[in-house]
């Protein structure tokens, strides 16, 4: 073999790959960029951003997911990075703006490691010790919090929103969410943790118009139709018995074309009188167990509705199958998919009252007063759409909360004091440790300073004394609850402050950081401008190419 060979290209030439340390550095960099864009939005002296969205909205709001939700990142580190943030806010609804700036720190604090050339693999070993002993040392800071202690529970969901727009207005959030994730706590024995489904059974309404104050949750549901025939139909009922469908109450089309031969004429009206009657047997049906509300979630002929109002009842059509579901738990009933089908005990006849009020121009339907309701709505008012969408941001966030409060009610103290005693034991225990691993080990303790450093940094107090003073209070006692004031920048004590997180939501945000700053860790190879092999379009001859239904390039089937 000579060694004038001709270098072998394997990848198409227009393809770019980063290798190696060029790779590393690179995603580190795409992550700490990340982190610098929501680092200004942590504590309660927050600055705000607003976004515009592409459809020429604004987003006003300082919620770390809400913000990385909207910006279009094409490195793939910097999308990793807005994955994390999703998955925080999908698991305990909080911490989304933490995890990112723990992730980025770790990711920084692993640069000078891998320019000493440490191998990635070293400093993700030591970086999973370290995540090993960081939880231990959050599980012995934690207490536990008894659930039923309703100005406990509320000084806990406040601290968790003193950070956001809301806390202005007192403690109207904390008890609206406090109130939706008891209403919809679902207690399924045996021990065993309740069912607290937050997404499917309370629903957050928000109608322009009124005052914050006026925002209340219901001991019911609403949702925005009216009756089929106004002015015809009931639109107040007290103590109503609900009937819920969810097939459609006219007669049955077919599926395609479908022809029919006639001869006679007679045959068109007995045609036409046997679908009057398959609607007239399915109105009997139902008025047979006397409801005063039948809800549907397909269609309801005229002719259907001539019948119901004949008999007295209010009824109302095209219902979204998950509002359906909420007035199911909430008054009782039982979806039926057929009227032959109904039974007494499909009937709901746990609400208190069926009413149809207008609010502005629309007409909203509401199914409240139920006796022991297991959904609700929340109905949120204000002056503008910009207020109302972050009120329910950051409603979302105290939710998520006050359900893994109850879920798992143990709670740590706030204020960075956490992440200043995991480092101060990280510190504490390298000394134990041999090797090279302990520089990795000691790096995630430095990282997790950050958190009390941006909340100095944030509301302007002297960052070095401040931290100073911090880490002195740590080494005398190990273990305490100090940490900083958000508002004022002092180092004071959490305890007295008041200042706590649920455990569930700590533990999750260093897992995930610690995680996925170890999956960066370990890229080192970014191979990127992978064309389709086949591009979409009319070929040379006229032909569309063939391509199968699951690889379809949305931008290159839509022409320019």
């Amino acid at each position: 073999m000579g060694s004038n060979m001709m270098p072998v290209t394997v990848l198409n030439t227009n393809t770019k790959r980063d290798q190696g340390r060029k790779a590393q550095m690179g995603n580190i960099s795409a992550a700490k960029a990340v982190a610098d864009i929501i680092r200004t939005t942590l504590g309660p002296r927050s600055m705000l951003k607003m976004l515009l969205d592409p459809n020429g909205g604004i987003v006003l709001t300082n919620d770390g997911h809400a913000i990385l939700r909207e910006i279009d990142v094409t490195h793939p580190a910097a999308k990793s990075m807005i994955q994390l943030s999703r998955t925080q806010d999908e698991e305990v609804g909080d911490g989304t703006t933490s995890v990112i700036i723990l992730a980025g720190e770790l990711l920084h604090v692993a640069e000078p490691l891998l320019e000493r050339n440490l191998h990635p693999t070293v400093i993700v070993r030591g970086y999973t010790r370290a995540l090993e002993d960081a939880l231990k040392v959050v599980d012995r800071m934690s207490f536990p919090i008894d659930t039923n202690n309703r100005s406990e529970m509320l000084n806990v969901v406040n601290s968790c929103i003193a950070t956001k727009f809301t806390h202005r207005f007192g403690n109207l959030m904390a008890e609206l969410a406090l109130d939706a994730v008891q209403c919809v706590m679902y207690d399924r024995g045996n021990g065993q943790s309740p069912e607290i489904d937050i997404k499917n059974y309370a629903k957050v309404e928000k109608i322009p118009g009124g005052s914050i104050e006026d925002c209340k949750v219901l001991k019911g549901v609403m949702f925005n139709k009216d009756v089929v025939a106004p002015g015809r139909m009931r639109r107040k009922i007290y103590n109503p018995r609900i009937l819920l469908l969810d097939c459609p109450l006219e007669y049955k089309k077919g599926e395609n074309q479908t022809n029919v031969e006639i001869s006679k004429e007679e045959d068109w009206a007995a045609l036409l009188k046997a679908e009057e009657e398959a609607v007239q047997t399915m109105c009997e049906q139902i008025i047979a167990f006397k409801p005063d509300v039948v809800i549907t979630e397909k269609g309801l002929s005229d002719l259907a509705s001539h019948f119901l109002t004949k008999a007295g009842v209010s009824a109302i059509r095209r219902l979204r199958k998950t509002d359906n579901n909420r007035i199911s738990r909430a008054c009782g009933a039982t979806i039926v998919h057929r009227t032959e089908e109904i039974r007494e005990s499909d009937v709901g006849t746990g609400a208190g009252l069926f009413e149809v009020v207008k609010i502005g121009d629309e007409y909203y339907t509401f199914v409240v007063d139920c006796k022991e309701p297991k959904a609700c709505s929340i109905v949120l008012r204000g002056a503008s759409k910009d207020i109302l969408n972050e009120v329910e941001r950051n409603l979302v966030d105290a939710m998520g909360v006050a359900r893994n409060i109850c879920v798992d009610p143990r709670l740590v103290p706030g204020g960075g004091s956490c992440e200043m005693a995991v480092s101060r034991s990280l510190a504490d225990m390298t000394a134990k440790l041999d090797g090279v691993e302990a520089w990795p080990y000691k790096a995630v303790g430095t990282a997790m300073e950050v958190i009390p450093r941006t909340l100095a940094q944030n509301c302007g107090a002297n960052v070095i004394r401040t931290l100073t003073k911090l880490r002195a209070k740590h080494l005398e006692d190990p273990g305490c609850s100090f940490g900083i004031n958000g508002d004022t920048g002092e180092v004071t004590d959490m305890r007295k402050l008041g200042i706590w997180e649920p455990l569930a939501v700590k533990t999750q945000t260093i897992k995930t950081a610690i995680e996925s700053a170890q999956m960066l860790l370990r890229i080192d190879d970014i191979v990127s401008g992978i064309t389709r092999k086949q591009q979409a379009g009319p070929s040379k001859t006229g032909a569309v190419p063939e391509d199968d239904g699951d690889k379809v390039d949305s931008n290159q089937m839509i022409p320019e």
